[in-house]
């Protein structure tokens, strides 16, 4: 009989040690192009930034120091892929509205017509605090220089409804300006599991953080 018992002891080892490993997930990849500095080959960041937002507030890299972000680019008046962005970007908003580690960032493409007022009546229909939530404007080459550091495409087009073509990804970056993950944000069963990658960061950032912090 004590064969079993030893069979069943080491049965119990392996299913708490699967547990551990599955409470302990690998960290996620740093998806940035890598450029040589000072000899060493790095990650790229994301670039410096200034744009306002719909409280008329600056918004630069240095708002979201020591936090992780999500971000995506839309337009107010887009009549395709948008609505079913920011109804994802809700989920994304409600779920983690307490976490004070993460914000979300939503960038204009079409600055002409989102004005601050604009995107300050956008955030109240939809019911999210600028605390949380920022949409910015600013200068249009900013905006659309910027994208391409996101890993969207934005481009003007005359012939499409709306006026532009853009890709929907959602980004996630973490607190040294890397991009973490991404997912397309009309797409349902990404964004769940972009919802997973968010949380695999926030338990990465956990285990970063020095003891006592």
């Amino acid at each position: 009989m004590r064969w079993i018992a030893d069979t069943l002891i080491a049965f119990t080892l392996l299913i708490v040690g699967v547990a551990a490993c599955d409470s302990d997930p690998e960290p996620l990849p740093v998806l940035n192009k890598r450029v040589e500095v000072e000899g060493q080959m790095q990650p790229q960041r994301i670039p410096e930034f200034t744009f306002i937002n719909q409280d008329s507030q600056l918004v630069t890299r240095e708002t979201f120091a020591g936090k992780a972000y999500v971000a995506d680019f839309f337009f107010t008046s887009c009549p395709t892929i948008c609505p079913i962005m920011t109804r994802n970007m809700l989920k994304i908003y409600r779920q983690f509205e307490e976490e004070e580690r993460l914000l979300l960032l939503s960038h204009t493409i079409d600055p002409g017509r989102d004005s601050v007022g604009q995107l300050h009546r956008y955030a109240e229909n939809i019911g999210v605090s600028s605390g949380k939530w920022h949409f910015v404007t600013g200068q249009k080459d900013s905006l659309y220089a910027i994208a391409d550091d996101y890993f969207n495409v934005v481009v003007e087009d005359p012939t499409l409804p709306g006026g532009y073509d853009h890709s929907g990804r959602l980004v996630l970056i973490d607190t040294a300006g890397h991009i973490r993950a991404y997912c397309n944000g009309t797409n349902d069963e990404e964004v769940q599991q972009f919802i997973k990658d968010i949380q695999r960061l926030l338990h990465e950032m956990e285990n970063s953080e020095p003891a006592g912090s």
